[in-house]
């Protein structure tokens, strides 16, 4: 390659990782000098951060009133292990999977809970059809495919009259995609996606049915006190009110608040969904120009707008897999891109992170670099 080929912008900022996701624009530790370090999260203060980060998802999702809103610990994964062991059992159960996560909670249901589940796949870049699912069983679904590049359309197809409880991960949607809260029983996400907040936390919301089935159902297996939720059969209120199960970070607290709060800054939801669909436009119009890189989302409709996945399809390429980690490495070497290679069960290719948090002048930049990086590859074959 030579320097006239060289593309002469690059990205301000070159985290395009899919989690830990980059932070807000204009993030400095400055911010968080406002946390309550050293002192306990069962103080006022405390409580009061914690309540605060419940009230502003509450605001900033528009989630119903009278939805419980908890704060979990292990991230998105301890969100959705809760909502598993605690919620199934009661009825027939269809697990949903397209991507690696929601291959995990099929095993957990499967292998771990035992449970004789109904399971439906869709190979990766395709999601399930949910015309042919029974929303009468408790149905368990990923909204967006974080290693596949994947997302349910809408709920459109979730009946309002459903019997069984829809449960859905949605880690990687909640802040950049509208959400059907009427149609979602449990919804799960955690701080470090689409706000870049900091890990270990993760979000727990229950519709009212969800709480019914807590307070009347008694799970077949023993539940670890990290995913007790009721107490003498009635829901343990303070989890929803920011009294958490085990002592969180305030200082990550602390980062998830000036999160919410910039996010308020931006438009709200509204805003957030805006940008996030601005970059991952911008990666459209790169792959429409060019015929040797393709959206793994084999339906426009379903193409995810943060996790942008993508696939070489150049016929020179007989190794996707090197050829791919190639590219992704000569991006991360000339610091213009960090992290984007493929989830390790995808299939090869980039990952291009285009949550809320990212810039889409920076999103822009990076496309003729991905080309500078093809091309070098290409010619080293």
């Amino acid at each position: 390659m030579t320097d006239a080929k060289t593309p002469a912008a690059r990205p301000a900022n070159p985290r395009f990782s899919s989690g830990p996701c980059a932070k807000i624009p204009g993030f400095s530790y400055d911010l968080l000098v406002d946390a309550p370090l050293g002192r306990s999260h069962r103080a006022a203060v405390g409580k009061a951060k914690l309540k605060e980060a419940i009230d502003l998802t509450r605001e900033i999702l528009g989630v119903p009133a009278d939805y419980r809103i908890g704060i979990v610990p292990g991230s998105d994964t301890g969100a959705v292990e809760m909502a598993l062991w605690s919620l199934l059992g009661a009825r027939p159960v269809e697990m949903l999977a397209w991507e690696s996560f929601g291959e995990g909670w099929v095993t957990d249901v499967v292998k771990q809970l035992k449970l004789d589940a109904t399971v439906r796949k869709a190979p990766y870049g395709e999601i399930v059809d949910f015309a042919t699912v029974d929303f009468d069983k408790d149905v368990v679904f990923t909204w967006n495919g974080t290693t596949s590049g994947v997302r349910v359309p809408n709920g459109d197809k979730i009946p309002a009259n459903r019997t069984g409880l829809t449960i859905c991960d949605a880690t990687s949607a909640a802040f950049a995609m509208d959400l059907p809260w009427d149609k979602l029983d449990v919804v799960t996400f955690s701080w470090q996606k689409v706000l870049g907040g900091e890990g270990a936390h993760g979000m727990l919301i229950l519709s009212p049915r969800a709480v019914e089935r807590l307070e009347s159902h008694t799970p077949a297996w023993p539940l670890p006190k990290i995913f007790r939720m009721t107490k003498g059969g009635k829901l343990i209120e303070g989890i929803f009110q920011g009294e958490t199960i085990n002592t969180p970070s305030m200082m990550a607290v602390e980062d998830y608040l000036v999160a919410l709060k910039w996010a308020k800054s931006v438009g709200g939801l509204k805003g957030l969904i805006a940008r996030a669909e601005a970059s991952a436009g911008a990666v459209a119009e790169f792959v429409a120009a060019h015929d040797w890189i393709e959206n793994l989302a084999k339906d426009p409709a379903t193409a995810s707008t943060t996790s942008v996945c993508l696939r070489f399809t150049d016929p020179r390429i007989t190794d996707g897999a090197a050829f791919a980690k190639a590219v992704a490495k000569r991006l991360e070497k000339e610091g213009v891109a960090l992290d984007v290679g493929a989830y390790r069960d995808a299939p090869p290719g980039l990952r291009i992170w285009c949550g809320s948090t990212v810039e889409t002048a920076d999103v822009k930049a990076l496309m003729p670099w991905i080309e500078w990086a093809f091309e070098a590859e290409i010619a080293a074959l």
